[in-house]
């Protein structure tokens, strides 16, 4: 005779203080766990579910502008306010949470073409194309809740006028100088008039000007000249040069890997180089069926966010749970999941422009694939993606190699001390979406 008997020590389960938790016992057999495909498809299910419900990030609106909207900055001091200038010349600051205007800055006779806000969030540069640049001082947090009907106006606190017209603006994230992007490129100071120093590589206009998050003495700047140029305020002449087959409308350093930035392109297209290899792209992202017209990161650096001449913005983040992409990757073939994964609805004139586009690569490619048949051998090599979007300049000129004024690798390091106040320029709100790791 067998006599099974359960046996259990009071001293496993019993609490010593009654603030202690209770002690649950599970066994993971999957014998034992009957239903656990059944709730993993549902949670996979869900998920899918949940991933097309938050892909249309928009949530509302903020009336108030009577031309259009130019560009946009964020106060990295208080995370509720955001700034926006227009065409017609008026710049305002706008509460998130009441999506109520809570000042204006007037003052610009023409388009405002560039905002960009202090570390500490307590000043505002605005430049345009009136041919100034201008100073404001920022309303203190306790404004930010003050009713929208009151009318609340502010005047600069400094104005500089210049011969040419400004197309952006940036300001360094420790230190009291900002750069300016137009005929050429303008370091200022809060305390002078005038720019304390100038760079010009080439006769074209210089469209864009980024500063780096680690190392404040390093910008990135676009040109209409298809060029991407790194300056170092340390040195007398810029660092490098990278010629595009098309021109780059925006540059964004990566705040958490700041020897990284990445590129918006006219060739509907966005690169990300690394400051230290620029003979190609670490990743080439598409999607979008026009000109990508501006790009930012977020503090994290995990994502990142565009804006398009195709009216759309395409988010992007690296990482996603991995519990519920493996559930998703699991159960894929299931006819709901594989229905709801596989749906994508996009506007009509997106969809006709991508087909459009595809149809222009193929083309391309065809084309390229019957001029290397019917040519020498050799006399056509093959490249990769990344080598032909690049187009080679002197060595002399271009191909300058970092010395030891420029500590790239050391960025790195350094980044993590200069992103506490979560800088974040962004031009659009940020959804969350899939990126892999570049």
């Amino acid at each position: 005779m067998k006599v099974k008997v359960i046996s259990r020590s009071t001293d496993e389960f019993t609490r010593e203080r009654s603030q202690d938790l209770q002690r649950v016992f599970r066994n993971f057999d999957p014998n034992l766990r009957t239903h656990e495909k059944a709730t993993e498809y549902v949670r996979a299910l869900n998920a899918a579910k949940l991933e097309k419900i938050f892909a249309r990030p928009f949530i509302g609106a903020m009336e108030g502008h009577i031309d259009a909207v130019s560009c946009m900055a964020k106060n990295p001091n208080h995370l509720k306010g955001i700034f926006s200038g227009s065409m017609d010349g008026d710049i305002r600051l706008w509460d998130l949470a009441t999506r109520h205007c809570v000042r204006q800055f007037p003052g610009h006779q023409g388009a405002v073409k560039g905002l960009t806000a202090s570390t500490d969030g307590r000043i505002l540069v605005s430049c345009g194309t009136d041919c100034s640049v201008r100073l404001w001082n920022v309303p203190a947090a306790s404004m930010m809740g003050l009713d929208s009907s009151s009318n609340y106006s502010s005047e600069p606190m400094a104005i500089y006028v210049s011969k040419n017209a400004f197309w952006g603006v940036d300001h360094q994230w420790d230190g009291d100088h900002f750069a300016t992007a137009g005929a050429q490129v303008d370091l200022w100071d809060y305390n002078r008039s005038e720019p304390i120093r100038s760079f010009e590589w080439g006769k074209d206009t210089v469209i864009s000007v980024r500063f780096n998050p680690g190392e404040p003495n390093l910008l990135a700047t676009t040109s209409r000249d298809r060029g991407i140029i790194l300056y170092d305020l340390r040195l007398s002449s810029p660092v490098r040069k990278l010629i595009m087959q098309t021109k780059t409308n925006s540059v964004a350093w990566n705040p958490m890997e700041p020897m990284n930035f990445t590129a918006a392109n006219e060739d509907c297209n966005c690169y990300s180089f690394d400051a230290r290899k620029l003979d190609e792209a670490k990743c080439v992202h598409k999607d979008h069926v026009s000109a990508v017209m501006d790009i930012d990161y977020s503090p994290t650096g995990r994502e990142f966010v565009t804006g398009s001449y195709d009216r759309t913005l395409l988010p992007r983040e690296r990482r996603k749970h991995e519990y519920l992409e493996a559930v998703k990757k699991r159960y894929k073939h299931l006819p709901d999941v594989k229905r709801i994964v596989r749906h994508r609805h996009l506007p009509k004139p997106i969809f006709k422009a991508a087909a459009l586009r595809r149809i222009v690569i193929d083309a391309e490619r065809k084309k390229e694939e019957r001029r290397r048949a019917h040519s020498t051998p050799g006399s056509r090599p093959i490249v990769s993606g990344g080598d032909e979007l690049l187009r080679g300049v002197p060595d002399a000129v271009s191909h300058r190699n970092f010395d030891s004024a420029v500590d790239i690798d050391a960025l790195s390091y350094s980044a993590s001390l200069r992103l506490g106040s979560g800088r974040f320029d962004c031009n659009a709100m940020v959804a969350r979406a899939v990126l892999p790791y570049l």
